[in-house]
């Protein structure tokens, strides 16, 4: 694929096209897989993607949950147990009903989701009140054969990297607690992603299946469509009861365990691409480059290789020794195609040392994030690289987020808001909340309402039917 550097990006104004010629331009995800919806992972988009993913998983264990692995198959039966849970995919479930040439007694799901796989083990390992809360969570890929316009990273067949966590609580106290310990673990990884979003309460008819509630996090993409980054889902006792998930309790009474499941895809990789990328190429916070410096050696004369390539090696090894993820390109390229080589990876900094730098005992940095150059010594410490780093951070975080903010609009009438719709804004309104009067809203705008505000009480009427408001609630389009 190195060929494939010199290929032009679309501007990404053009975001559809911009973003699948990203994810090819910059290595991240080959969608050449001869089955439609399955992606490839490059070497370069693996790395970003298990340094994602490996913060997201210390997260979720610096607050003591436990990984764990389930199988992929589930039986049909088991899948079909909790109906009103199945009944929403049901027509996207994959089945593996064969084994060479051997037809199976009976049918195999490819993992949808995992509740049905993982509750009836959750029955045998949960005993006793002695044994909650219990916290777990698992990296895997599911499978839904998806109808929709596919779209890598976005919406799959095989969803790529889902991160779900599943809690068992003895009361519906202790489960709201975990619901106010995992909105926190998720904006603490998004803000970390530098990835603004929003934290809503889904609508009833769109939370997810078999749940008392869903929180949801979203955030804005570049083409104005809102795309939901994580989920968060109070199950209560309706699962546990199906699967007779139940504890002793202190007095020794048999008690249904309380839940919470909560999920994060790839749909975080491409808001990280999408959120900060640009004209020329990806732009990444420093914490999930692969290479976080690339240093350039500026060669004019074989006189003074010698000096400029040791000097590289020095910084790059006192860069190494400190955690710094660093490479010399030493490779016959011109500068300026190296230049533009690291800038289209989105590598957050670029060091370059030439004869000049080193008669004056200085180094020149650029930053992938403002195309700002400055000197610094050569002396300089693995720490003033890093507080350059805590700076790249600060700033795309507050760019993000300023433009995501720029993009609400909150009108005083319907007509005002299909207007802003069409031009793919995002709508904040008073709502009733409704069902019927939400789905004549989201009807006339083409539209759908993402959720309510968790933590604003609204004044005034509902913009559709003028009875109190009872919501402040977001629409936009969404994928």
């Amino acid at each position: 694929m190195r060929e494939t550097m010199a290929e032009e990006l679309p501007e990404k104004s053009n975001f559809s096209e911009w973003y699948n010629e990203i994810l090819k331009l910059t290595e991240i995800i080959d969608v050449r897989y001869p089955v439609k919806g399955l992606y490839t992972w490059f070497p370069f988009g693996l790395k970003i993607r298990n340094l994602v993913y490996d913060r997201l998983k210390e997260l979720h264990n610096e607050r003591g949950h436990d990984e764990v692995k389930f199988p992929l198959l589930i039986p049909k039966k088991r899948l079909m147990k909790e109906a009103d849970h199945i009944a929403s995919f049901e027509d996207e479930v994959f089945w593996v009903e064969r084994a060479g040439k051997n037809k199976l007694e009976e049918p195999l799901a490819l993992r949808p989701t995992s509740e049905t796989a993982m509750y009836p083990i959750f029955n045998k390992w949960i005993r006793s009140h002695t044994d909650l809360p219990f916290k777990s969570y698992q990296v895997v890929n599911t499978f839904r054969y998806e109808t929709k316009h596919t779209r890598p990273l976005i919406r799959e067949r095989e969803i790529n990297s889902f991160k779900e966590a599943h809690t068992v609580h003895e009361d519906a106290k202790g489960a709201e607690k975990q619901i106010d310990e995992a909105i926190e673990i998720y904006k603490k990884f998004f803000d970390e992603l530098c990835v603004p979003y929003l934290i809503t309460k889904r609508p009833k008819w769109d939370k997810f299946p078999g749940a008392e509630y869903t929180i949801a996090f979203d955030t804005m993409m570049p083409d104005g469509k809102a795309l939901q980054i994580g989920t968060i889902h109070n199950l209560g006792t309706n699962f546990s009861e199906t699967f007779n998930i139940s504890f002793e309790n202190q007095k020794g009474k048999q008690e249904d365990a309380h839940q919470c499941c909560y999920g994060i895809s790839a749909r975080c990789i491409a808001s990280l691409v999408s959120v900060h990328g640009d004209d020329t190429g990806l732009i990444l916070p420093p914490k999930f480059a692969p290479i976080q410096v690339v240093i350039v050696p500026i060669l004019f004369s074989d006189s003074d290789k010698d000096k400029i390539m040791g000097e590289c090696k020095r910084i790059k090894d006192k860069l190494k020794d400190k955690d710094i993820r660093t490479k010399i390109d030493d490779s016959e390229e011109r500068p300026g195609e190296k230049f533009y080589k690291w800038e289209r990876k989105g590598i957050p900094l670029r060091i370059e040392i030439g004869p000049n730098d080193i008669k004056e005992d200085s180094m020149t940095l650029v930053r992938r994030d403002t195309n700002e150059k400055n000197q610094l010594g050569l002396d300089a410490s693995a720490t003033d690289i890093k507080e350059i780093f805590e700076e790249i951070k600060n700033s795309l975080k507050e760019k993000a987020r300023q433009k995501m903010n720029s993009e609400i609009i909150k009108p005083k009438e319907i007509e005002d808001c299909k207007k802003a719709i069409k031009n793919n804004k995002l709508v904040k309104i008073n709502w009733c909340g409704e069902k019927e009067c939400g789905k004549e809203i989201e009807e006339q705008l083409k539209a759908d309402i993402l959720g309510s505000e968790i933590s604003t009480e609204p004044k005034g009427k509902c913009i559709k039917c003028s009875k109190k408001a009872k919501n402040s609630a977001y629409i936009a389009k969404t994928y």
